[in-house]
């Protein structure tokens, strides 16, 4: 996967979830491992999650884009994302 394409499709999701990697709210996505990423956002793409927000972001995301947000969260840790 493309991390640097990862890095610039995350401007989209960090208009909801937060980049630092805490979880107010809405659930922390930072050092997801890829697997896990990429079959959740399956999940929301196929509507057996049911979040009409994430549906929607799912169901315009290539598997090539998947795969590259993907590898650009899981490269991320909560130390490099600012939490301690």
């Amino acid at each position: 996967a493309d991390l640097a394409f990862g890095t610039y499709l995350s401007s989209e999701c960090v208009t909801c979830h937060r980049a630092d990697g805490q979880d107010k709210g809405i659930p922390s996505i930072v050092g997801w491992p890829a697997d896990q990423f990429i079959a959740v956002m399956q999940s929301y793409k196929t509507k057996d999650r049911s979040n009409p927000v994430m549906q929607t972001i799912a169901g315009r995301l290539s598997d090539d884009e998947m795969a590259a947000l993907a590898a650009y969260y899981a490269s991320l840790t909560p130390k490099a994302a600012g939490i301690q």
